[in-house]
């Protein structure tokens, strides 16, 4: 995990470095040829004035984009510790700027962390539905996730309810989504039921090796007052704390995560729902990178048809190093991975998206500063990609989140967190 386990857990929002965040058009020369698709950073205006973090970014089947961010409640003590916080959204149609922002909803009791974010996520039915973390105690680290729907474009929202077991003390986050048909909603997320039935809770008992591993679970909801219609454990032993991804094929959805097998070998793996049963998991490359805790860097999923690729961070060859991979039946098998980026400045935290017949990847590096990259692949991953830098950021470390990364047409754009004056802010960029 780097640090300690505690350090994992700090929320984003009190972090101070300063720094401002500088888009550039600066392309890496390569093979890729006169194509000039995605090869050229602006800078997004986004509709947050106010210190915020954790944000995500999602392409909705109406052509639109979401925009979800977390923001403090004002302190009316005046004493600088937040109130609380708020959830908040924002959509922007084709040709049109930022809608007005909504908050879907607000608390004190919230649990923020700089890697485990909300979602937000809309179906073709026109429902959103969105997540968050919610303290249910008494541990520090005993949290659960809160699921809710809108039917209305976000002017209200159901009732918040937990996804995973209520009584269930421990850890439950990571959440990935996927529309399970029109109005039905998939979820994956890593639980620690296991750990908790043990005695164990939160990262600092056996995160390092040994000790009762997290597990991956997803269930199925549907319904104005969604409703639980199915849940499954997909794998029993999963990386405590990295990212998971999910996407669909024609032959169902997938669900990637790091597993945690024998031996602290924390590869990629990959699970598919198919005829109403999951399959075994399987790696998608046997990287064996062995590592005695979690890196807090999940792998990333996009699908089309049963094509399928996969990009994730490992160091299973002793450098830092971020690889993708394609598979054509639907995640069955993989090519032999290609390195999207390798080296002692490659932090990972990758993103993934389909831009008509390539293939977007974004990674973060850092040096003396640190950069956000996008890579642009053509789709069979054959030729040399075309790498530019999207932006120079302000904040080291940690301070700078997951960012995100989504396609409408023929138009990309990405999201994340810098910090300005000792608080974080977001900051947007357009690829073209």
């Amino acid at each position: 995990m780097g640090m300690s386990g505690l350090a994992l857990r700090a929320g984003i929002l009190g972090m101070a470095v300063a720094g401002l965040a500088a888009c550039t058009a600066a392309p890496e020369p390569d093979d890729a040829g006169a194509d000039a698709a995605f090869t050229r950073a602006v800078p997004l205006p986004l509709p947050v004035t106010a210190s915020a973090a954790q944000p995500d970014l999602a392409a909705s089947p109406d052509g639109s984009w979401l925009l979800g961010w977390i923001e403090p409640v004002a302190d009316p003590a005046g004493d600088g510790v937040p109130a609380g916080h708020r959830l908040r959204f924002s959509r922007a149609t084709p040709g049109r700027d930022w809608s007005p922002p909504r908050t879907i909803a607000e608390g004190d009791d919230w649990f923020l962390n700089w890697a485990d974010t909300p979602h937000l996520y809309a179906l073709a039915d026109g429902s959103l539905w969105a997540h968050w973390l919610r303290s249910t105690g008494p541990s520090r680290l005993d949290y659960g996730i809160e699921l809710v729907r809108s039917g209305d474009d976000g002017a209200t929202w159901s009732s918040p309810q937990l996804v995973h077991l209520v009584d269930s003390p421990g850890d439950h986050g990571f959440v990935s989504f996927w529309p399970q048909g029109d109005g039905a909603l998939g979820i994956a997320w890593l639980d620690s039921r296991q750990k908790a039935a043990a005695g164990q809770t939160g990262h600092d008992d056996g995160h390092h090796g040994g000790g009762a591993p997290m597990m991956l679970r997803a269930a199925v909801y549907e319904g104005t007052a969604p409703a639980q219609v199915s849940e499954w454990p997909l794998d029993t032993s999963t990386c405590d704390c990295c990212t998971t991804d999910a996407a669909v094929t024609d032959r169902g959805a997938v669900v990637v995560y790091r597993g945690r097998s024998d031996g602290e070998i924390r590869d990629t793996r990959i699970v598919r729902l198919e005829n109403g049963a999951w399959t075994v998991p399987r790696d998608v490359h046997s990287d064996g990178w062995m590592m005695p805790g979690c890196p807090v860097n999940g792998p990333v999923v996009e699908a089309r048809g049963n094509t399928v690729w996969v990009a994730w961070y490992t160091q299973a060859d002793g450098a830092p190093e971020v690889r993708i991979a394609r598979s054509d039946d639907a995640g069955d098998r993989f090519g032999a991975p290609v390195a999207v980026a390798k080296g002692p400045h490659v932090l990972g935290r990758a993103s993934i998206a389909l831009a008509g017949e390539h293939v977007l990847v974004g990674w973060l590096e850092e040096t003396d500063t640190q950069r956000l990259r996008l890579a642009r692949f053509d789709a069979r991953l054959r030729s040399p990609p075309h790498k530019l830098d999207v932006a120079t950021l302000a904040v080291r470390g940690r301070g700078s989140g997951v960012p995100r990364l989504a396609v409408q047409g023929d138009e990309a754009r990405m999201v994340w967190t810098d910090v300005v004056d000792g608080k974080p802010v977001l900051r947007g960029a357009t690829i073209r």
